[in-house]
């Protein structure tokens, strides 16, 4: 996969290591960014040898939306689109407009996404974290739901996210104040899953470890939770009835089982796409 000027991407064994790559704006994101984050997306959905997905910046996580769209926005004053580009348009047969997609391209990844958080995930910087599976955080990193600063609420799937890793009322609070969150607290409401004093490098053992696993039974777990909160009981276990009995028999199945009994490293056959 070629390496984009403002995202680069390095595949090794199956882990996509995918790093925000405008480190002197501190991976503000601009039109450029949003672009190659809804490009990524797609390259990494269209790979079937993807097993898991680290997503970090360079020097800092994401500082949030590149400032001079804040100017563009005041300069059009009411209705004017903080981005000056065409990230309010929404494409035919999806539900979302461009710049939700740069985030909910990633949520969607069939594989799990983690995000490695340092320095600092401020407004779309923390949409696109809450849009991961997983996220580590350094204990000195901080987030913040800052739209409020502007006059404005979260708009790239992050009042939905948020409310769903810390509950309404946390997220009504964080939405309101724009209060910085620091490492040791993010993890306390959930906005984090860990802290590390190197999240990048933890975030790749933890995605290599992931990847040497079955790929459909890794999958089918992602869906199944994603899935959790939106079914009622009876709906949820047919749906888990439904995974298990699609793995049940099946190679990847097979080999998890005879490699464990042989002591050796499983070999797994890519998911079709």
């Amino acid at each position: 996969m070629a390496n984009n000027e403002r995202i680069t991407v390095t595949i090794e064994g199956g882990v996509a290591d995918v790093r925000l790559n405008r480190a002197d704006k501190m991976n503000a994101l601009d039109g450029e960014m949003f672009d190659a984050l809804l490009a990524r997306a797609e390259e990494l959905r269209s790979n079937g040898s993807i097993r898991a997905v680290v997503l970090s910046g360079e020097g800092t996580f994401c500082a949030g939306l590149d400032f001079s769209g804040f100017e563009s926005m005041a300069s059009q004053g009411e209705g004017g689109d903080p981005s000056a580009t065409t990230l309010g348009d929404i494409a035919a047969g999806q539900i979302t407009h461009r710049a939700q997609q740069a985030v909910y391209g990633f949520s969607t990844l069939r594989v799990p996404v983690i995000a490695a958080i340092t320095g600092v995930a401020l407004g779309a910087g923390i949409q696109l974290a809450l849009g991961s599976d997983i996220r580590i955080i350094a204990p000195d990193a901080r987030m913040s739901v800052l739209e409020i600063r502007w006059g404005i609420i979260p708009d790239m799937t992050g009042t939905r996210r948020l409310s769903e890793v810390v509950g309404v009322d946390v997220a009504k609070e964080l939405i309101w104040t724009g209060r910085m969150v620091h490492g040791p607290e993010a993890v306390q409401l959930g906005l984090a899953t860990r802290l590390s004093d190197d999240p990048h490098a933890d975030a790749l053992a933890l995605a290599h470890d992931i990847a040497s696993k079955s790929p459909h039974a890794i999958q089918a777990g992602k869906r199944l939770a994603n899935r959790a909160a939106q079914l009622d009981d009876a709906a949820g276990f047919a749906a888990e009835r439904a995974e298990i009995g699609a793995l049940i028999g099946r190679p990847n199945q097979v080999e998890a089982i005879t490699a464990y009994f042989e002591k050796r490293p499983p070999v797994f056959v890519d998911p079709e796409i």
